[in-house]
Parts: structure tokens; C-alpha cells; sequence
């Protein structure tokens, strides 16, 4: 009778959490093939505005190593349109930081900095666009534990994507504009 009683809750369990435990499982198996293979996505910037897409969207995935998609996107605006290399980038990061986004869904991210993630958290609640917009639009660590906390809130993952796409579509554009500014002023002197 015991084991019949122990399957029923365990029945339970599974069936609240389910969901929980699949978008941890993605999040985490999608980290680990991006740390694998992170050569092999290194060879993805030689495929213009695709590889641009695809590097920004694998290297914001990541939820414990970040990749250097900043530096295809800087890279990328010296030698392709930079308006064109942000929107592209713009694009393929927020779609990336869904992992994030699952990760906290799934209520099981392991988060080191506590203390900076109950002040995130704290900014989530107050003002969740406002907070993702800004952290988004600006390079720092911060953004991922925002993610989380979107996540873990259930802040709708339409409006979690809207102010990621604005923010990081801004932060992107500028740093095409960027690399394609500094290189222009420097190629000149390397022939």
C-alpha cells in the first residue's frame, strides 16, 4: 500500500513540475553544447549576416559561459552594413536569452550572487520591463540573472522578449557602429 501511495505523490510531483524540469533540462543541455562546440561556432563569423545571427543567438543561450558574441558584432559592423549587423544581432540575442529565461521558469537556476540577484529581483517586480530594457542595452553580467528572474517570476515571455529585442537591437547597433567606426579610422594606417 505504501509503494502505490509513494507512486500517486510522486505522480503528483511530476505532473506540477514537469514543465519545470524540461526547460532546466533545455537551458542546461544547450549551455553545455555551446561550451562543447565553441570552436566550431567561432568558424560561423565567416558566414556574414547568418553567422552574425546565429553567434548573437548561441552566445546569448549560454546561462554559465558566456561566448564573445560581442566581438562578431563589433567585428562584423567593420566589414558588413552596421545598421544591418545590430538588427541582425538584435534579433538572434533575445531569442538566445530564452534559455535564461527557461532556466528560472524551471525555478531550479542556480544563481551564485545572491545578493545581486534579490536586488534584480526586486527591480523585476517593481518594473520588469524597464529593468530588462535597460540591462539589456548595456554590456554587464547582470542581464542573465534578470533573465532568471523573468523566468521565475512568470513574467510573460512576450513582453520579456520585446524589451530584450529593444534593448539589445540599441546595444547591438552601437557596437557595429562602433567596430565600424574604429576600423575604418585605423584601416587606413594597415594598408
Amino acid at each position: 500500500m505504501a509503494t502505490g501511495e509513494g507512486a500517486c505523490a510522486f505522480s503528483r510531483v511530476w505532473q506540477r513540475y514537469r514543465s519545470h524540469v524540461v526547460a532546466l533540462f533545455v537551458s542546461l543541455t544547450i549551455t553545455a553544447l555551446i561550451v562543447i562546440f565553441r570552436r566550431e561556432l567561432a568558424d560561423l563569423a565567416g558566414y556574414g549576416y547568418v553567422g552574425v545571427f546565429l553567434i548573437s543567438l548561441l552566445g546569448n543561450a549560454t546561462v554559465i559561459l558566456p561566448v564573445p558574441s560581442l566581438a562578431v558584432v563589433f567585428a562584423g559592423g567593420s566589414v558588413l552594413n552596421p545598421l544591418l549587423v545590430g538588427v541582425v544581432a538584435g534579433l538572434g540575442e533575445p531569442l538566445g536569452e530564452l534559455t535564461g529565461y527557461m532556466a528560472g521558469y524551471g525555478g531550479s537556476a542556480v544563481v551564485e550572487q545572491r545578493e545581486r540577484f534579490q536586488q534584480v529581483q526586486e527591480w523585476m517586480e517593481q518594473r520588469g520591463f524597464l529593468t530588462i530594457l535597460v540591462l539589456s542595452a548595456i554590456p554587464n553580467p547582470l542581464f542573465d540573472l534578470a533573465g532568471i528572474s523573468a523566468g521565475m517570476l512568470h513574467y510573460p515571455v512576450t513582453k520579456f522578449l520585446v524589451a530584450c529585442w529593444i534593448g539589445k537591437t540599441a546595444k547591438a547597433i552601437a557596437i557595429a557602429y562602433l567596430g565600424s567606426g574604429l576600423f575604418g579610422a585605423v584601416a587606413p594606417w594597415f594598408g
